[in-house]
């Protein structure tokens, strides 16, 4: 599955077997990223339809919001280790195919806990490729990092977005509140990502075994900063979703609508920056001006939203947008700060993993902060404290150094 001039294949490590057309590898990894968080974003707009259709209670509600972070966690850190042992197509292929039968099978069930079950395996697929993609960009794009990098978050902020768009009117093509074809639906676009990826030939066997596989990331200083940054970045963009369209209705006195177009800004906005980020992140031998860049965004939002929350109200959305670049530019840097794409496995999966654990905690904390106090000075302290570790952990990480530095 490697490539000619315009895909250098990493040979150290690298299954040995026939070459693929670079673009049918580029046309297999952006189908793959396109379909990493269609199972995230399709049920949100649908919650109201699933607690009517199959009785899914609040509290269960709550726990279906929590599942992906969960599955990213415990799925993620499971995938070097996949992709050593069946090699990296086998391995996207299993994920890819546990993401299509999740999404059909939970279309189909009336049982609220196989619900739960079948949107376990769809997220244990996007898991998977989470992890798999910028060790696939390392090994077969080593000399295009910044614009494979830029290819494939770019599909995957599409699709991001595009479920939560189109979600409540596909499930309404057959008649009112649908929502199993809004569910369903996308395992069309994964079993067309499969077709691909079967298309690619075969490889004989898997990548070397890296002996102490992804436990060497432990010993680096680069792996924590890296993971501390993707996880505090994450966090600010979790809590973005889930509480700045309340923020919005109670401080900016936005209606319904406008606060949900407010976030629905925010987060398009990560279509083009996803684009431009990595192609200039791998330009640079040190990517500490555009931490820096992204952060300065963060504090002129947060302070904005904060003294002015009307006045400025989509200058700050917009500001907050630009600042999540920091989440393409982690992503990135996972390739530049490793040598070979068995290290980049390993680092990406302790980069997400330890990151989404981190991510995990903001959402609540916000609520708990919010609820207790009634106001939003308190989540902001929190939002000003967890971007001062985006800021200190961001400029470790920039520096340019690579993991197997600190392991010699």
């Amino acid at each position: 599955m490697s490539s000619s001039t315009s895909a250098t294949p990493v040979t150290t490590g690298a299954p040995r077997g026939r070459l693929a057309p670079p673009w049918l590898l580029v046309a297999a990894v952006v189908l793959a990223a396109l379909n990493l968080r269609t199972a995230v974003t399709s049920v949100g707009p649908l919650l109201d339809e699933l607690q009517r259709g199959i009785g899914l209670s609040s509290e269960v509600a709550g726990l279906l919001t929590a599942l992906p972070l969960l599955s990213f966690v415990v799925f993620g850190s499971l995938t070097p280790s996949l992709m050593r042992r069946m090699g990296e197509q086998t391995t996207m292929l299993l994920g890819l195919g546990t993401m299509a039968v999740g999404l059909v099978l939970r279309a189909t069930t009336n049982s609220v806990w196989l619900f739960l079950l079948f949107s376990v395996l769809a997220l244990a697929g996007g898991a998977i490729g989470n992890v798999l993609l910028p060790a696939l960009v390392k090994r077969h794009f080593s000399d295009r990092v910044g614009t494979m990098t830029a290819t494939y978050t770019t599909a995957m902020a599409v699709g991001t977005a595009v479920p939560a768009a189109v979600a409540v009117p596909l499930s309404s093509v057959y008649g009112p509140d649908n929502w199993r074809l809004g569910l369903g639906a996308w395992a069309v676009p994964v079993a067309a990502a499969i077709v691909v990826w079967l298309c690619l030939p075969r490889r004989s066997g898997a990548a070397n075994v890296v002996t102490g596989g992804g436990r060497r990331m432990f010993r680096s200083r680069t792996a924590w900063a890296l993971a501390t940054m993707f996880g505090s970045q994450s966090l600010l963009a979790f809590v973005a979703f889930g509480w700045f369209a309340q923020f919005y209705r109670e401080q900016a006195g936005a209606s319904a609508t406008e606060a949900g177009l407010l976030v629905a800004f925010l987060t398009t906005l990560s279509i083009p920056v996803s684009m431009l980020v990595p192609w200039l992140a791998a330009r640079m031998s040190s990517q500490r001006p555009m931490v820096a860049a992204f952060v300065a965004c963060y504090v002129v939002a947060y302070t904005g939203m904060l003294i002015a929350p009307r006045a400025g109200v989509w200058l700050w959305a917009f500001l907050a947008g630009v600042g999540a670049g920091a989440f393409p530019l982690a992503l990135t840097m996972i390739g530049l700060r490793s040598r070979t794409a068995d290290t980049t496995a390993d680092l990406s999966a302790f980069t997400q993993s330890g990151g989404y654990l981190l991510a995990g905690v903001g959402p609540l904390l916000v609520g708990v902060l919010h609820g207790m106090t009634g106001g939003w000075t308190w989540p902001f302290v929190l939002l000003f404290a967890d971007l001062t570790l985006l800021a200190v952990t961001g400029w470790y990480a920039a520096q340019p150094r690579f993991v197997e530095d600190d392991l010699a």
